[in-house]
């Protein structure tokens, strides 16, 4: 039986690997990976204070034990380009939220099958577009895992921010099997949030979706990535807009 330890090893060399070898006109920084215990208390927190109906570990895959949570930082290009158009979105970062939502496709589904040749069993959920399109809830949110994993915090933006910032793509995958798992102090990696001096995130949504109190106005937001979608048809969904993730927390903490 693979030791926790190398489990862990193979896992993030697997996740890093077929990023720096990915075919995409998206670049990418280092991939950040985080793991925690299936049965960790703070899953079952979600539904209590996210959503009542949120999946558990155990929901995805029965016998659960582990959880991995990966995140993929976009190259700092992509992110100065969605920075220049003050009011459009960047046809740059239209395109790393296709490519990166497809990589992530790619890489859960190369770990699920190389994992099954270890002996052990693993599922995901896609990176997107597991929300119900009414009350714009997702069941299993990526975001909240990473968390949890100790990745990074969430921000006024309602964004996690990690140490390499938030403009990037969230993953993550259930494991039948353990891995190491070393509890990450909890971090303010927001301005707002550790002293009031930012509000970049709120200036910049062109469409007021975001305020000072903590909270996002989902269907203004969906709205405009919709928006979005219809002027970039021709790449696929591109419902994306990026404009609250490109400010100083874009691509590390914000917070010294």
């Amino acid at each position: 039986m693979t030791q926790p330890a190398d489990l862990a090893q193979f896992l993030a060399a697997s996740i890093r690997r077929l990023v720096a070898e990915a075919d995409t006109r998206t670049g990418y920084r280092e991939p950040l990976v985080g793991f925690v215990a299936a049965d960790d208390p703070r899953f079952a927190d979600l539904r209590r204070v996210a959503e009542p109906s949120h999946l558990l570990p155990g929901d995805l895959l029965p016998g659960a034990r582990s959880v991995v949570s990966f995140f993929l930082p976009f190259a700092s290009w992509v992110v100065e380009a969605n920075a220049r158009q003050r009011g459009q979105v960047a046809r740059e970062w239209a395109v790393a939220y296709i490519e990166t939502n497809a990589l992530i496709a790619r890489v859960t589904a190369h770990l699920v099958e190389a994992l099954a040749q270890r002996g052990v069993r693993a599922a995901a959920k896609p990176a997107t577009h597991n929300f119900d399109p009414v009350s714009l809830i997702s069941r299993w949110s990526h975001k909240s895992v990473a968390v949890i994993a100790g990745l990074g915090s969430f921000g006024l933006h309602q964004m996690v921010i990690t140490d390499a910032g938030c403009a990037g793509r969230f993953g993550s995958l259930v494991l039948d099997a353990e891995l190491p798992v070393e509890p990450a102090a909890p971090r303010e990696r927001c301005l707002y949030f550790y002293d009031g001096s930012c509000l970049e995130c709120v200036q910049r949504c062109p469409v007021g979706a975001l305020g000072t109190s903590e909270s996002l106005d989902k269907q203004r937001c969906y709205r405009r990535l919709l928006d979005v979608a219809h002027e970039y048809e021709e790449l696929g969904l591109a419902d994306v807009c990026g404009k609250c993730a490109i400010g100083p927390c874009s691509l590390a903490s914000a917070v010294p």
